[in-house]
């Protein structure tokens, strides 16, 4: 009896990298510490282990975030695919899996971003939990809510997801480097990460969570895991 081949999504958190202190990480433009290049050449490793455990083949093209942190993160990775196991890939580079955006607030501080909306006159005071609540968008032009960022980057893992079970022969992973946030609240949107667990977990840098694509809407947690918040930290995706 045919079995048809699996598809996996294997979501990958960025590098650390030099965020700007007191700033929504959002679109900050800057380059990973050396931290953050080292986390990903592990990754590569963790990659590794996890394929040659399950069988499963490593789809030859990343999908990345256009913020450079991604970029970078998806680089040091094909450079370790090819040095590792002589697989080369390709990286392509996505404005969907970009982190949530604040629009025309991207990239100040906090207080800055609290000053502006008090200044404007058409506009109430933002709310203690701003930053963290998953359904509230800053009103400015431009900007989303967690919630909102979350769908684009489920659409698109879907889509390629449903691209790739039309193409390949064997079970195949498709890797996706993109941010935190957003990632877990596509997660939600996929159905495989409660409403309430949201807040409480986080992603590690670099340490993916493979998610399988069985049938249409039909998403499932395989292995990797999700960081646990700890109580009092700070919501810094």
């Amino acid at each position: 009896m045919y079995k048809a081949p699996r598809v996996i999504a294997a979501l990958l958190r960025h590098g650390d990298y030099h965020q700007l202190p007191n700033t929504p990480s959002a679109l900050q433009p800057f380059p990973l510490t050396q931290l953050g290049v080292e986390q990903a050449q592990r990754s590569v490793g963790l990659l590794q282990r996890v394929l040659t455990m399950f069988g499963w083949s490593l789809h030859p093209v990343i999908d990345s975030s256009r913020l450079l942190r991604g970029y970078q993160t998806a680089e040091v990775i094909a450079r370790g695919l090819l040095r590792e196991t002589s697989q080369s890939t390709e990286i392509v580079e996505f404005d969907a899996l970009a982190e949530r955006s604040l629009g025309a607030g991207c990239n100040l501080t906090l207080q800055q971003i609290e000053r502006v909306i008090q200044s404007d006159p058409r506009y109430h005071d933002l709310p203690v939990d701003w930053k963290s609540n998953s359904h509230f968008r800053l009103p400015l032009q431009g900007a989303e809510s967690l919630m909102q960022a979350g769908q684009r980057v489920a659409a698109h893992i879907d889509n390629r997801l449903a691209e790739l079970q039309t193409e390949v022969e064997r079970d195949t992973v498709k890797l996706f480097v993109g941010h935190g946030a957003a990632f877990r609240h596509a997660a939600h949107h996929l159905g495989v990460m409660a409403f309430e667990q949201i807040a409480a977990l986080s992603m590690h840098h670099c340490r993916p969570v493979f998610l399988e694509r069985r049938f249409v809407g039909d998403w499932h947690h395989l292995t990797g895991e999700w960081k646990v918040r700890q109580k009092g930290e700070s919501f810094a995706d």
